[in-house]
């Protein structure tokens, strides 16, 4: 898929076939546009799972982080994001909080996150890899594709 697909005009073409994700998520990297079949995780807190999946190869995958939608700490910094535009990755989208945002915004990597927070989680690796995850009663499922733009998310059903 482009990097530049238009949700609006995504949804015109396939209207119910596709999941809109109503969370009112912030556009935090550099590429406002993008998509990718997706990889989850579910964590709460901690970053180990998002640091080591975020440094295996991407391939052009979209990776979900269901982080309960905690802003306590973050999920993600400048380091795991380098190390997923270095693994191809297109981009990250986290029910949860980041930090280095001034950092992530100039690499090439689509980011959104409900917010930031400068203190870190934990590194336990606690969570689930790979999982079906349900954020705002959406369905989101390994290998589907998703699609992302500053209008918001649409995934296939």
């Amino acid at each position: 898929m482009s990097q530049h697909v238009n949700t609006a005009d995504l949804y015109d073409e396939r209207g119910e076939e596709l999941e809109s994700l109503a969370v009112q998520f912030q556009n935090l990297g550099r590429h406002t546009h993008f998509s990718g079949p997706v990889r989850t995780i579910r964590c709460h807190e901690d970053n180990a799972l998002v640091k080591s999946v975020l440094a295996t190869p991407g391939d052009g995958a979209v990776l979900v982080v269901d982080g309960r939608g905690s802003l306590r700490t973050a999920l993600m910094g400048d380091m795991i994001a380098e190390s997923a535009v270095e693994n191809g990755w297109a981009g990250v989208i986290i029910y949860g909080a980041i930090r280095d945002r001034e950092a992530i915004a100039r690499l090439s990597l689509g980011v959104k996150a409900l917010g930031s927070n400068p203190r870190k989680s934990a590194k336990t690796g606690a969570g689930e890899v790979d999982v079906e995850l349900v954020i705002d009663d959406v369905r989101i499922r390994p290998g589907v594709m998703i699609f992302s733009d500053p209008d918001g998310i649409l995934l296939e059903r």
